[in-house]
């Protein structure tokens, strides 16, 4: 009797491009366009249209992300400053609830284990986990996103965790899986 690995999400929620990765071997990138105050003759959507903009891209998430054995979000950087932070905010705890609604386990990393588990270096640039991702799973292809080798950093600490590694990670990176928040579970293959 053959028993098959479970299936983990990677999530890396922004309005703009949130990144998903499977442990079925996918990544995609998923946002909106918004417009920004700042850009010239620009101005921000009306509320209605944000708010539609908003629920679309949460329903086209949920959609892509299905019902795996278990999602791994990225926990928002509370202190990144600049506009948007009430519509980041609204929208990661809309992914979250949408989640545990489905029953999906959904476990938290903050940016800085993320990184820790990609490169063994909490506070590594983001074009250090893009390297770092390519190099160590290049059956995801992220093509330089960010985005998408944050959804893939998650998605594999979350296969690592549940004793189901894609690859073998020195003892540095995977120190990261200590300082995550995992749910309780119940009937997932560990």
């Amino acid at each position: 009797m053959t028993l098959t690995a479970p299936t983990v999400i990677g999530l890396d929620p922004s309005l703009t491009g949130t990144g998903i990765a499977s442990s079925h071997g996918w990544v995609n990138v998923i946002g909106y366009k918004r417009p920004r105050a700042k850009d010239p003759g620009i101005t921000q959507l009306p509320h209605a249209e944000r708010i539609q903009a908003m629920r679309d891209l949460l329903a086209h998430i949920t959609t892509t992300i299905g019902y795996p054995d278990l999602a791994v979000m990225e926990l928002p950087a509370v202190s990144r400053a600049g506009g948007g932070a009430h519509e980041r905010g609204w929208f990661w705890w809309e992914i979250y609830r949408s989640l545990t609604l489905n029953e999906v386990p959904v476990a938290l990393m903050a940016p800085n284990a993320r990184a820790l588990y990609a490169t063994g270096k909490g506070n590594a640039p983001k074009t250090l986990v893009v390297d770092s991702i390519a190099r160590r799973f290049p059956a995801w292809a992220t093509e330089g996103n960010d985005n998408a080798a944050d959804a893939v950093a998650l998605m594999a600490a979350g296969r690592d965790w549940l004793g189901h590694p894609i690859t073998d990670l020195p003892k540095t990176h995977r120190a990261a899986l200590d300082k995550a928040t995992w749910p309780e579970l119940t009937g997932v293959a560990a």
